[in-house]
């Protein structure tokens, strides 16, 4: 997404545009501020975080000399000078000079109106003051306006544009502009922009708001203003990037809160500000969701009718909602059933059907969802729930630990966290909790109405405090039977305590990638760096930041700049890694081996000691050194890094010994928790029906990895069964998008002559990577049979 928006920033047709996903880029890296700091100090600069500059991207077309003709006099009448009068003051102008200014002083000077007889002509009753037009008789010689004050500046803009004056009307526009520099500025100046059709102002104003969000939407002023702009205002504030402008707003205030009035004046602007039918059936549907929220149902349904006529079947979840809501549950059941009888079903469909019968019918559509989609929460949650009410505990617990084991949702979490409350298994509770604390600090469980901080505390009077040793000794049993939960909630009871906090909001930042979950990992990443013991160990966790965002050379420096310092385990192993993965020259093979034997003789605690021999084990394998590897990977093991028994099946694999190497994989089955990706890599140790056992055993434990899809897809095509084998593939797109099977996908369409079908997936797969090189020459020899 984020990829896509910066495309379109760096291709933006107008300023407009450009400003809004600018702010819209801006937004989406809050909390990433340490980055583009981070990156400043390597002199390396993100541009998106730069303001415009506007004047020079607004050129007016204004013919600035001779642009009103002047009238010729009969006779000696033509008067050199002109006395303007401001009650009893006067100032003497250039008549041609001032009546050039614009068409209106040109007939009246020039023309056959009475003043173009006088020398002297009362402007008095016209809201100008004695300076301005001072300024302005200045201005019609010069041309320029300098040293104005913003009064005057303001004053002379309403008078240019009372008189045509568009001259001085883009200048008084331009110096404004430059004088925004704050939202008090651009407040107050936004106002007189949109009267006076300034859009060089209007459009620094709104850049000062843009670049302050969230917060700006905070100040009910700045709130009135986007509420309020009518069409004609908000061309002269964003052109045409109105509807882009409205989706931004519509976003963050609903980010914010989505009830609230600003977020219902936003979408009705975003609705006002539609060109086309998929702008209409956005705009439409987004503000019906809202209105439901705010249970306003008369106008949702109306709002939901209006985006399902305009075909967006999503909608139709919304009018059933609101059926139900209304008491037409059999009505609201028949709505759903409509829409799975009239297209390819998906999970969620059946969803919002169960939401509308009872008992085994229920049931039966939330196993169907579950089966279209697997990523959906809330079948698992209702299974669970009915059998916890059942007094089922085991099933109820293996039913929600099956979303859990490939899915880190906080309302599973949060409901596990119950049962184990009921059960009274606080130990467990606490787990739980912990957990979620950790990904989201400042969650609220039961709808809301309490703060888990709040439970946390009320569970700890139910257990015994550890000691740390003891906090140390369960944080190595749970790593090391990749119990990667449990580790979190150690970790996160060790920080309630005097223990050094850099290393270990970093051991927490290696588990929450491990989980899938990046953003609490970058924020536990910070926290690293902010808790830092020294300088050379703040590197360390800069070196990280940066080469985790995709920064690997400013990484790797930060890791030599530590190293420079002091000889560190993590200094050497961050250079170590960092270079394995951005160098393709197979040379750096010795000089990774050397790092990490230089991190191994550093001292560090077994958990990072078992991470750097199974990292050595793998590049010995790439470098074909079998026997070195399988040292490495035995050492590991000796002190329960249980991973290593992957690379050791490896070696026996590679060494012609398969039996050993499935024998290997099954003792990582046994010891690990999380053990999907250890049937993966078994799979490829054993015969066909053995592999297609354990690849299915990996669907059912994690269906979001997309191995076993192609797989089996694969097998498939091989027999010759081309539908099966895209209906394989396809089960798994319809909820993960990934690359790879829209790919192979694509693949299987070309073989089977289907061009239209292998050009959308190869459309579909260069929008999630442009620079596929694969995909690239796939879209090209298909693009070139499209009929």
């Amino acid at each position: 997404m984020r990829r896509s928006l910066r495309k379109a920033w760096q291709k933006a047709s107008t300023v407009h545009e450009k400003l809004v996903f600018g702010a819209w880029l801006k937004y989406e890296k809050q909390g990433e501020e340490l980055i583009a700091d981070l990156l400043i100090n390597c002199d390396k600069c993100l541009q998106e975080f730069g303001p415009i500059d506007i004047a020079s991207h607004l050129q007016t077309d204004i013919n600035v000399a001779g642009s009103h003709e002047t009238v010729s006099m009969s006779g000696d009448q033509v008067l050199r000078n002109v006395v303007f009068r401001i009650h009893e003051e006067k100032i003497e102008c250039d008549r041609q000079k001032f009546a050039a200014l614009s068409a209106p002083f040109s007939a009246m000077l020039n023309g056959s109106f009475m003043e173009s007889l006088c020398e002297d002509i009362d402007l008095s009753e016209n809201n100008i003051s004695p300076s301005g037009l001072r300024i302005i008789s200045d201005f019609s010689v010069t041309g320029s306006l300098n040293g104005v004050t913003p009064n005057l500046l303001l004053e002379i803009l309403i008078f240019a544009n009372k008189f045509c004056c568009e001259r001085l009307k883009d200048a008084c526009d331009r110096k404004l502009a430059s004088l925004v520099a704050s939202r008090e500025d651009a407040v107050e100046l936004m106002g007189y922009a949109i009267e006076e059709n300034s859009p060089v102002l209007a459009v620094s104003c709104l850049q000062v708001f843009l670049r302050e969000l969230p917060d700006c939407l905070n100040d009910e002023r700045v709130v009135e203003i986007f509420s309020h702009a009518n069409r004609q205002h908000r061309s002269i504030m964003v052109g045409l990037a109105s509807f882009s402008l409205y989706c931004l707003l519509s976003e963050v205030a609903m980010n914010l809160d989505p009830r609230s009035d600003k977020t219902v004046c936003f979408l009705e602007r975003l609705l006002e500000s539609a060109e086309t039918d998929r702008q209409r059936l956005l705009a439409f549907h987004q503000l019906g969701c809202v209105r439901l929220l705010r249970k306003e149902y008369d106008e949702a349904e109306h709002l939901f009718e209006a985006a399902v006529n305009a075909g967006h079947i999503y909608s139709i979840a919304g009018l059933a909602r609101l059926g139900y809501i209304k008491g037409h549950k059999l009505w609201a059941y028949e709505k759903l059933n409509s829409v799975i009888s009239s297209v390819t079903p998906l999970g969620w469909m059946y969803q919002e059907r169960s939401l509308y019968c009872e008992g085994d019918k229920r049931w039966e559509d939330l196993e169907k969802a579950t089966a279209l989609d697997p990523t959906l929460s809330y079948p698992y949650m209702y299974r669970a729930s009915s059998l916890m009410t059942k007094q089922n505990v085991e099933a109820a617990l293996a039913e929600i630990n099956r979303i859990l084991g490939f899915k880190l949702a906080l309302e599973c979490l949060e409901l596990r966290f119950c049962f184990f409350l009921a059960l009274e298994d606080y130990q467990a509770a606490l787990c739980d909790v912990q957990a979620i604390l950790t990904l989201s600090p400042d969650y609220r469980m039961f709808e809301g109405r309490v703060a888990a901080s709040q439970l946390h505390m009320l569970v700890r009077e139910h257990i015994d405090n550890w000691t740390i040793a003891d906090c140390w000794l369960q944080l190595y049993d749970r790593w090391s039977s990749v119990d990667d939960i449990g580790s979190l909630s150690v970790i996160y009871q060790m920080l309630e305590s005097d223990a050094p906090k850099g290393v270990l909001y970093f051991r927490q930042s290696l588990l929450l990638l491990r989980l899938n979950c990046p953003e609490a990992a970058m924020r536990s990443l910070q926290l690293a760096r902010q808790h830092a013991a020294s300088d050379h160990e703040r590197l360390v966790y800069e070196g990280w930041i940066l080469y985790d965002t995709s920064h690997c050379e400013e990484g790797l420096r930060k890791a030599e700049e530590s190293i420079q310092m002091k000889r560190s385990f993590e200094a050497f192993f961050l250079k170590a890694y960092a270079l394995a993965d951005s160098s393709q020259d197979s040379s750096c093979s010795s000089t990774v081996v050397s790092l990490l034997e230089d991190a191994l003789k550093c001292p560090s605690d077994r958990l990072r000691k078992g991470q750097a021999l199974n990292n050595l084990g793998s590049v010995y394998v790439d470098c074909g050194q079998l026997d070195l590897a399988a040292d490495c990977y035995s050492n590991a093991l000796k002190i329960r890094h249980t991973r290593a028994h992957q690379g050791l099946a490896r070696v026996h694999f590679l060494k012609n010994n398969k039996t050993t190497a499935y024998e290997e994989m099954t003792k990582l089955i046994k010891k690990a928790r999380n053990n999907a990706s250890a049937y993966e890599k078994r799979s490829e140790y054993c015969d066909r029906e053995l592999t297609r056992a354990d690849l299915e055993m990996v669907t059912q434990l994690d269906p979001l990895r997309v191995y076993p899809y192609r797989y089996r897809a694969a097998v498939l095509m091989d027999s010759h069964k081309e539908n099966e084998a895209i209906a394989e593939l396809s089960r798994a797109i319809a909820f993960k998008a990934d690359l790879h099977l829209l790919h192979l996908r694509a693949a299987f369409h070309e073989h089977t002559g289907d061009v239209l079908g292998a050009l959308r997936d190869c459309r579909a797969a260069l929008s999630v990577d442009p620079n596929d090189q694969e995909m690239l020459e796939l879209h090209s020899r298909v693009y070139s049979h499209e009929p």
